[in-house]
């Protein structure tokens, strides 16, 4: 595993620093990251490290469903629909386990463009389009993975300013990606 840059997403030094070196807490981060204050989804992986012990994907996808729902669920949750994203997530671990051999970030070191990247992460239970773009974005801009053609792929995420996740670098940013969305949704529902 390569040392990844200094996330802050999660506003928090411990549950930033296990984002900032562990893939799959990155990845398991973006798949909460949903109906669900961002900074709280990207907690959700270091809830799970100390409550599980581990966040080993084939121990993750290994683990008895029953009980990881429990822990994921439990107070103060890693979700606000900890039981689902618990299945979620442990489906996420079987995808990494069955076709990355445990190995989370060779889904990205080893995409050769950025269409292939993209469609990989599509491709990942609970990750739909805009999510895809979106991580494929925050990959490109924290942490230099840029294969040729990711701007293409992520649209406007891919450019600068303050619109998903992939821009929150600090306190400051996350303000201003909050904004952003809360403007947009907000012109969204002028529209409709």
């Amino acid at each position: 595993m390569i040392l990844m840059a200094k996330i802050q997403i999660a506003q928090d030094p411990v549950a930033d620093d296990l984002l900032s070196t562990d893939p799959f807490a990155l990845l398991s981060g973006m798949l909460l990251d949903q109906q669900f204050p961002m900074e709280r989804a990207f907690a959700g992986p270091a809830k799970i490290k100390e409550r599980f012990g581990t966040l080993d994907p084939t121990a993750i996808a290994a683990a008895d469903p029953e009980p990881f729902a429990d822990l994921c669920s439990t107070p103060p949750a890693i979700h606000r629909y900890g039981r689902s994203m618990a299945g979620r997530i442990q489906e996420l671990a079987r995808v990494i386990v069955d076709q990355y051999d445990g190995d989370t970030e060779s889904l990205w070191t080893t995409a050769r463009t950025g269409e292939e990247l993209f469609g990989r992460i599509r491709a990942l239970p609970g990750f739909g389009e805009q999510k895809a773009k979106i991580f494929t974005a925050l990959l490109a801009k924290q942490l230099g993975v840029k294969p040729t053609g990711w701007t293409k792929v992520t649209g406007d995420y891919g450019r600068k300013g303050f619109r998903s996740v992939a821009d929150v670098v600090d306190a400051d940013s996350l303000i201003k990606v909050r904004e952003f969305k809360k403007a947009a949704k907000a012109a969204a529902k002028a529209q409709s």
